[in-house]
């Protein structure tokens, strides 16, 4: 100041008591500061601020010393001299916010004048940042932030810096003021911090606390502009905000302006009620929209784009930091939820990519704050903004559609925000299906049609990823039920109706919501039958339960207003019948809008938005009529009666198809319309003023009869706002969801289809491995959805469109594939994706394996697989049986030696053979060495194969779902191919054997489950076997696969081991020519089999099959030593012998005996094995006696009866042999079997039998062969000395059994059959028959004897052909006349007397 001429002269002159008070303050206080020996803070800070505030005050001061004076200001405030707890405090910020925002100083350049304006910032802002701002009013803090608008308002014609600071000072109070919110009691009075709470009484004073109200004291505007030139700032207190605005930024007048708070609230401590008149001015910041066709261009602060953005940016930061808090507060909240959303709608149109990308900043802001209060709010937002600027065909710009893109991105990047539209929107009847409209706009929009991949698509990716993933991270954290059941109405209830008990409570809201939807795609079905039949439509509806049996008028008015997609037209003809049930139904429909305090207009509006007016005068009427009659109701405000409402509503109509019909060429004008309307107000007239506000609404805005055609996203009108308002006080309350997977299912069942086709679409598109990794995420994401909500079916379509990238299904052009995969990373990372989902989520592919296979049946081709991919599936499970292998590493190639190939050489196979091929350099031209670009791609090639662990689909399928185990073997199956009659393709084998490998692998590691995939593995089998003609590896595998199968799992499955042992009843079906190829090595398995199993054999129809095999062996030159070592390894010591195997082996032993292909020893061998099972025989039937009830010994004895009947019939048989050896054995044998078995205690009436069967046919065989041709007698050597073993036999078979055949009633005839092969035997001409003929006399008579012992041949006289002493000396008598001398020497002299009729009939004999 002393610097300064005005002040400095007056100095000068010595003139003390001229000095101005201002100076002489400044001085006092200079004396006073240094005498203060008390605290700061209990000073009066008035003391110290007021002279520089009097110099703020002074208008006769100049820019730099009311700057200076500022700054002093600013550096108290700061350095924290003021606080709480100082004396005073509230009048000293009250004494500087008061002087601050009166500011006034002479300008003398605009430089200066803009430096004091920015410390005016700087003090106001430092007041609200000090710690005693919690000091200041209401209404204090309302003139800063209003003095601060001001600068900013006057900013615009001042320089570029003062603009910024005067911007950011108005961020950082709307900041300072909003962060206090949360701080705050939930009273409307509240205070942010201590202060006592006022009453409020909202008595509406005059004086207008309200930032758009216009100032009373004429202080405002007029001032604000007149004076701002020449500098001075005044801002009456008592005109708190008055002029805050330009006279140019229009009112939001629409007659429900907040009640403002009283006065005595404002002079409180600053809490809600500034906030609440701060938001409000920044809400009515953005109402020049409205008036944006008013002629506003003139004014570019109020017309470009920059105050809407500098109103939103405060918004958004004040939502920001006031948060949750904001809704324990209504008048905040009201604010948001109706005039700030309803800006939000039009701006969110607006052209500026910045603006809307601001507006979608608020909502997402305001999504995570304050969604549970903005439920119909964000549906609207999305329908009408979002929905409509993502996409072109709506007349977006490019960076409109990207703008709103990114904003639907960043809400998909928030977990449940797809889950709360779902569950919110989407299963509500009331409300549009917005999940699946966005779902379906993410996936079109990153589809490129007919365009290389832009960013748009990129970006549209990414939010289908991310709700993707979100869904795949909810996945672990559990969901209600494991499995949701299906909705099914069992009885009608009125679907409008149904509520819900608990919105919080996931127990119940779950299934309410998943109801909720099944009735509204219900709906929608109806209403598309109802469209085409109208009856038909109900009646459908009825069926489903959703309209009752009996329509009544009330449940089809319900299905009329709030079912989407009804033909307008229709409900209109409906709604306008004459038809009593109709007029119900058109007053009940009335019944279901809400036109409480809604304009004539409005309401009309939203009535006939709904239906299609009928054409008909009648019809309208009666329309009119149900609207006049429920718009009186509801909002009587002027109208006298329902008359009133009717004849205006008509007057509207008309009025609006005269202004609206351009046939129409004399328009009405207001007076016209004014005159048409008097006296209908029950005789009087209707105001003016309210009868031209609805005839310029209708002029301005015409009311449409004629429903929209084409579906797109409706415009947000303002009577539409209104309805929306009106609806969100009613409608059910938001449901939050939690992380948990509740609706994950029926979201994802929605959206998969269309979401797998959007990501293979870029994928196939992309050329950067970026986006490919973006694509594989999502696709793994999908897998692990589809598989844990068992969508089978989806994750098979995924299989396919995956199989399809990995490269390997495209007929292979490429002259080198395996380097051309090398190089395409796009192909590489599908691979080993369809490999990781085959791995991970196996159990729910069905029909995609045999996409896999198809991949992996290429690489085979291709020789890219690890040769282990086959053995080890099926080794795996040997070796780990072996107790002592754990920890061995598997081997890389086929463990069992047996199993080594023996038909067709392989090619080599493997990733080294493949190596190995591409560096060979033996073939027929000189090959040049591969290049490094070529070993490069080779070795990434072997890097994929490696990382898809192929071999482990295979060794892992015994953990699969049954399911999918039988698909997979299904696949294998059909991808082996049918085997064809003839010659097939070396490949098409090389493909069948490789199937076939892996088929009987899954089947040996799934033992447990065999009963699953026996029969699909049989009749592949079966199908090879019986169609190959010539011996191939295909056919081996085959066989030797099947033995394999049996020998493995017979110890395990019981129950199937006749299934098992029965299939190889298809060795015996083998073509000949291939039996007799692999005829050794099948041996071999058999009788590896039969040695490991022989205990788990139990039935006798799984030994006549192994028995069979081992015969047919008998006569293989190669295969039957195999053959009998199995076999002994079962007869030996009666091992492995049962009544179930018994006959069985003693047949396939005789043929052993019988087959000239081993040594003689080999066929004595066997009928050794044959004689020594009786001893088995002797024991069952001990065991029998011993062991069991006296019915089942009886029947077990006769069993083994019938068993040892085969056994000697068999040896009968080898007693024919040609070998002297064999068959000289073979009849010993036979009588060692004939007599050793008394313990077994044969029944008696089998040895008639086994006589006649076996002794009496095996001598009449051969005395067949001692008679035949010289042929004959060349192969039968020494056939003689036969004869006398079997003669000998027979005598001694007979008389061992004498005693038990005597008593047979049969006895006699046998005893003559015995004679008679004796006579037989004498007469036959045979060399070298002098023995023969010594011995059959000398036999005849041993045997005589010994019945004569006996006491069974004793002269008798009885009569009859049963009497064995006359029967026996007219036989013998025929042949050896002195026997019976020699026998009975004392008999000759009396022979009549004993027996006359004997003596007699041989004397007749004798003649």
């Amino acid at each position: 100041m002393r610097r300064n001429v005005r002040w400095g002269g007056r100095y000068v002159s010595g003139d003390d008591q001229l000095e101005h008070t201002l100076i002489q303050s400044l001085k006092t206080l200079r004396r006073q500061i240094f005498s203060w020996q008390h605290e700061w803070q209990s000073v009066n800070p008035s003391l110290y601020l007021q002279p520089f505030l009097d110099v703020i005050r002074s208008d006769e001061t100049g820019a730099p010393i009311t700057g200076v004076a500022l700054s002093s200001i600013y550096k108290i405030l700061t350095l924290d001299v003021l606080d709480v707890n100082t004396v005073n405090v509230d009048d000293a910020m009250h004494l500087v916010v008061d002087a601050v925002t009166c500011c006034r100083f002479e300008v003398t350049d605009p430089a200066s004048e803009e430096v004091v304006l920015t410390k005016i910032l700087q003090v106001l802002l430092a007041c609200m940042k000090s710690k005693a701002s919690v000091m200041l009013s209401n209404q204090h803090v309302c003139t800063i932030v209003n003095t601060c608008f001001r600068v900013v308002h006057q900013a615009g014609s001042k320089g570029e810096l003062l603009q910024r600071i005067a911007r950011h000072t108005m961020h950082e109070l709307v900041r300072c003021i909003f962060l206090h919110l949360p701080d705050v009691d939930n009273t409307e009075q509240s205070l942010v911090k201590g202060g006592s709470s006022v009453k409020n009484e909202n008595a509406g004073l005059d004086t207008d606390y309200n930032f758009s109200g216009k100032s009373e004291n004429g202080s405002g505007a007029s001032e604000f502009d007149g004076q701002l030139s020449s500098g001075v700032y005044n801002s009456a207190s008592s005109g708190l905000i008055g002029g805050m605005m330009d006279e140019s930024i229009p009112r939001n007048d629409n007659g429900k302006d907040a009640v403002p708070y009283d006065l005595h609230l404002m002079t409180e401590p600053y809490g809600v009620p500034c906030m609440v008149e701060i938001f409000h001015f920044l809400c009515s910041l953005l109402n020049v929209v409205e008036h944006s066709g008013m002629g506003l261009r003139a004014n570019s602060l109020t017309f470009d784009e920059d105050v809407p953005l500098f109103a939103l940016g405060l918004i958004n930061s004040a939502i920001e930091l006031g948060g949750p808090a904001i809704r324990h507060h209504p008048r905040l909240l009201s604010l948001i939820q109706d005039e700030l959303f309803r800006n939000l709608m039009q701006f969110g149109l607006s052209m500026s990519p910045l603006i809307l990308s601001m507006v979608c900043s608020i909502v997402l802001n305001l999504y995570q704050h304050l969604r549970t209060e903005l439920k119909l709010q964000l549906e609207a937002f999305f329908s009408c903004v979002i929905l409509r600027l993502s996409q072109s065909r709506f007349g977006a710009s490019y960076q409109q559609q990207e703008v709103a893109m990114e904003a639907l991105v960043d809400f998909c990047r928030q977990k449940t925000f797809m889950v709360e539209m779902y569950a919110n929107l989407d299963c509500d009847i009331t409300c549009g299906n917005v999940f699946e409209e966005l779902a379906n706009l993410l996936s079109k929009s990153a589809f490129p049609v007919n365009c290389p991949l832009s960013s748009m698509h990129i970006l549209a990716l990414d939010g289908l990823i991310a709700v993707i993933q979100g869904m795949a991270e909810r996945i672990g954290n559990g969901s209600l039920g494991s499995e949701l059941t299906p909705v099914n109405l069992q009885e009608y209830t009125p679907f409008w109706m149904v509520k819900c008990e608990n919105y919080g409570d996931p127990e119940h809201w779950v299934p309410f919501v998943r109801r909720r939807k099944y009735i509204k795609r219900r709906l929608m079905i109806g209403a598309d039958h109802f469209n085409r039949d109208p009856k038909k439509g109900l009646e459908f509806l009825q069926g489903t339960y959703l309209l009752p049996e009996k329509l009544d008028p009330q449940s089809v008015a319900c299905f009329f207003r709030y079912t989407a997609g009804l033909d307008k037209n229709l409900v209109g003809d409906f709604l306008g019948n004459h038809d009593e049930f109709c007029v119900q139904v058109l007053n009940e429909f009335a019944g279901t809008f809400d036109f409480q305090d809604m304009n004539l207009d409005t309401a009309l509006r939203l009535f006939l938005e709904t239906f299609r007016l009928p054409g008909e005068s009648q019809k309208i009427q009666r329309v009119l009529e149900a609207f006049s009659g429920r718009y009186y109701e509801q909002s009587p405000l002027i109208l006298a009666n329902r008359d009133a409402a009717l004849l205006l509503s008509y007057s509207l109509i008309m009025l609006n198809t005269d202004q609206h019909n351009v046939q129409v060429k004399k328009k009405m004008t207001e007076e016209d319309f004014i005159r048409n309307n008097r006296h209908i107000n029950g005789g009087n007239d209707l105001p003016r003023d309210f009868l031209s506000e609805l005839y310029y609404s209708i002029c301005k805005n015409e009311i449409r009869t004629t429903p929209e055609q084409g579906a797109g996203f409706a415009e947000m009108t303002p009577s539409r706002w209104i309805d929306l308002m009106h609806k969100s006080r009613k409608t059910s309350p938001y449901i939050v969801s939690d992380s948990r997977a509740y609706l994950d299912h029926d979201m994802f069942a929605i959206m998969s289809g269309p979401t797998i086709a959007a990501i293979s679409v870029v994928f196939d598109h992309a050329e950067y491995e970026d986006v490919y990794q973006t694509c594989i995420d999502g696709f793994l994401a999908v897998a692990k959805i589809s598989a844990c909500h068992h969508l089978e079916d989806v994750l098979d379509d995924l299989v396919v469109s995956l199989c399809k990238f990995t490269t390997l299904l495209n007929p292979s052009s490429v002259e080198e594939p395996v380097l051309a995969f090398g190089d395409d990373a796009k192909a590489r990372m599908a691979t080993v994706t369809v490999f990781t989902i085959a791995n991970r989520y196996g159990d729910f592919i069905r029909t995609g394996w045999r996409n896999i296979l198809d991949c992996i049946l290429r690489l085979h081709k291709l020789g890219l697989l690890p040769a282990r991919v086959a053995s080890d599936a099926a080794d795996d499970s040997e070796m780990s049986s072996d107790p002592g292998s754990h920890g061995k590493p598997l081997t890389n190639s086929l463990s069992s030696a047996h199993m080594q190939s023996i038909g067709t050489p392989r090619r080599s196979s493997g990733l080294m053979g493949r190596f190995s091929q591409l560096l060979s350099l033996d073939t027929e031209e000189p090959r040049s060495q591969p290049t490094e670009q070529q070993l490069a791609a080779h070795q990434r090639t072997l890097q994929t194969i490696q990382k898809c662990h192929i071999d482990s689909i295979f060794t892992e399928s015994k953990f699969l779902h049954a399911d999918s185990l039988l698909q997979l073997a299904r696949a294998l199956i059909w991808a082996a191919g049918r085997p064809q009659k003839g010659s097939t393709s070396p490949e098409d084998e090389d493909t069948a054997v490789f199937c076939l490998e892996l088929l009987i692998a899954i089947t040996l590691n799934n033992r447990d489950r065999i009963g699953l995939l026996w029969q699909g593995v049989y009749e592949h089998i079966a199908n090879i076997v019986q169609s190959t003609v010539v011996a191939c590896a295909l056919v081996e595998k085959a066989v030797f696969g099947l033995l394999r199968i049996c020998q493995r799992l017979l110890p395990y499955k019981e129950n199937l081991a006749d299934e098992l042992l029965r299939s190889l009843q298809l060795v015996l079906k083998l073509d000949a020519r291939v039996a007799d190829q692999y005829c050794e090595q099948i041996t071999q398995e058999v009788s590896r089999l039969v040695k490991a199993n022989a205990t788990h054999i139990r039935s006798p129809m799984g030994w006549r099959t192994i028995a069979s095999l081992l015969s047919i062996t008998a006569r293989h030159p190669d295969a039957s030593e195999s053959g009998f070592e199995a076999l002994t390894f079962i007869m030996a010591d009666g091992a492995h012998l049962s009544p179930s195997n018994f006959v069985l082996c003693a047949d396939a032993a005789r043929q052993f005996a019988e087959s000239r292909v081993g040594q003689t020893d080999r066929s004595i061998q066997s009928v050794d094995l044959m004689a020594g099972s009786v001893s088995c025989l002797v024991r069952w039937a001990q065991d029998a006696r011993e062991g069991t009830a006296e019915a089942e010994a009886a029947k077990l004895c006769q069993d083994i009866g019938e068993m040892w009947l085969r056994l000697v019939q068999g040896l009968r048989k080898v007693c024919l042999d040609q070998r002297e050896e064999v068959r000289n054995h073979a009849l010993l044998s036979l009588q060692m079997c004939l007599t050793g078995v008394d313990e077994i205690h044969l029944p008696l009436g089998l040895w008639p039998q086994c006589f006649e069967m076996v002794i009496f046919t095996m001598l009449d065989d051969l005395a067949e062969i001692a008679q035949g041709n010289p042929q004959t007698q060349k192969e039968y050597r020494n056939i003689e000395g036969t004869l006398v073993l079997a003669l000998k036999l027979l005598t001694k078979v007979f008389l061992h059994l004498l005693n038990e055949l005597s008593q047979l009633s049969s006895f006699c005839k046998l005893w003559r059959n015995v004679i008679g092969r004796m006579e037989k035997y004498m007469k036959l001409k045979v060399k070298r028959g002098e023995k023969l003929l010594e011995l059959i006399p000398e036999l005849l008579k041993n045997t005589l004897l010994v019945m004569k012992t006996k006491g069974v041949l004793v002269p008798t006289s009885t009569l009859g052909g049963d009497n064995v002493w006359e029967q026996t000396w007219l036989h013998v008598n025929k042949i050896f006349p002195s026997l019976q001398s020699e026998v009975f020497p004392n008999h000759d002299s009396e022979p009549l007397h004993s027996n006359p009729v004997l003596g007699e009939s041989a004397s007749d004999q004798t003649e």
